[in-house]
């Protein structure tokens, strides 16, 4: 695992209708662009629609913008359709569509202009897409077997492709897994073992490291961290700006997790009105008291772990995406990111 020092990146929504310009912003201004994902260009882009269109009997209804699984119909020609470029290792067969990630396709433009070391890519994560989107009878996905494991081969393929393109003009990359949903884990609404949810991410990101790349995982709200440090996942990506102080409560599983070389994307920067409200060095002097109070806190549990030792396997990022925000809200987040990590680099 390479050392870090809070290089800046991005989860990868943005509230922009066009990406042409902003992927010029992102590289030039980010140490690790991500391609960025236009949800209110098209209902297309949406998470859970973009990285959908081979999954067998979905349907994408554009007019209601809804998606869901039809699953009265005989889907075995649809699963063997599907089916036969997993058999056949061909990650090509899953790749993104223009119409459905204008973003990934103007971030590739943009890098063949710009050299550098990283680049970084996205998918929906499995249990979130199987839990947000249902069949007809309105079911998550993720409870049928035939349809969650389809779900899971093709976020790993989707992710192994991208890798491929990314890599082909920087030779560094990661590629997050959005968990969402897993902000509702281990609550009354969802029936999915500990096990069978890392089962689920593991494949995902055992796909990522078999082209080379790096895997991370991001939630935006608190969850079980400790189940996520206990995946193979190299990159944990937590809402620091609101939730930093969760990780204190799982020293074991963070010291673990550290000594087989994981890395920290701390969302310390918010990503709502809140950013008019502080400035770059409030940023950094609120993470820095996040990282020593997670320190002290593991420390009186009697488990040792340095603010050094995790400063230099820190990334920095927004506290989630932005798709849901302004426009003049994101790019001041992208702004006040940059200044922050400047000054955390400093020491």
């Amino acid at each position: 695992m390479p050392e870090f020092n809070f290089l800046t990146t991005h989860v990868g929504s943005v509230p922009h209708l066009d990406a042409a310009d902003l992927t010029d912003r992102l590289a030039s201004g980010l140490d690790i662009p991500a391609w960025p994902q236009l949800p209110r260009r098209t209902f297309r882009e949406s998470m859970y629609v973009q990285f959908a269109p081979l999954l067998p009997g979905l349907v994408v209804d554009e007019t209601k913008e809804k998606v869901y699984f039809d699953t009265r119909q005989d889907l075995t020609p649809a699963l063997e359709a599907f089916y036969t470029p997993v058999l056949a290792d061909d990650p090509g067969a899953f790749a993104l569509q223009p119409a459905y990630a204008a973003g990934f396709f103007a971030m590739l433009e943009t890098l063949k202009k710009n050299p550098g070391e990283w680049a970084k890519g996205q998918v929906t994560g499995p249990i979130s897409f199987g839990l947000t989107v249902t069949d007809q009878d309105l079911r998550a996905s993720l409870y049928d077997e035939m349809l969650a494991d389809a779900i899971v081969k093709n976020m790993a393929f989707n992710a192994r492709w991208q890798i491929r393109q990314l890599q082909a003009l920087r030779p560094k990359v990661i590629i997050f897994a959005d968990e969402p949903y897993m902000a509702s884990f281990g609550s009354a609404f969802i029936s999915l073992s500990r096990e069978q949810a890392i089962a689920y991410l593991d494949e995902v990101f055992a796909a990522i490291h078999t082209e080379g790349a790096l895997a991370g995982v991001h939630c935006c709200a608190n969850t079980d961290w400790g189940l996520l440090l206990s995946t193979e996942v190299d990159i944990l990506n937590l809402d620091a700006y609101g939730f930093i102080e969760n990780l204190a409560l799982y020293p074991a599983e963070l010291r673990a997790f550290l000594d087989r070389g994981g890395a920290v994307c701390w969302g310390i920067v918010p990503n709502n009105e809140e950013i008019h409200t502080v400035t770059a060095q409030d940023l950094a002097g609120r993470l820095r008291g996040g990282l020593r109070m997670i320190c002290e806190k593991a420390t009186a549990r009697g488990v040792k772990v340095k603010v050094e030792e995790i400063a230099t396997r820190s990334l920095i990022a927004p506290a989630c995406g932005l798709g849901s925000t302004t426009v003049e809200i994101a790019d001041e987040v992208f702004e006040k990111l940059k200044r922050t990590g400047d000054i955390l680099k400093r020491g």
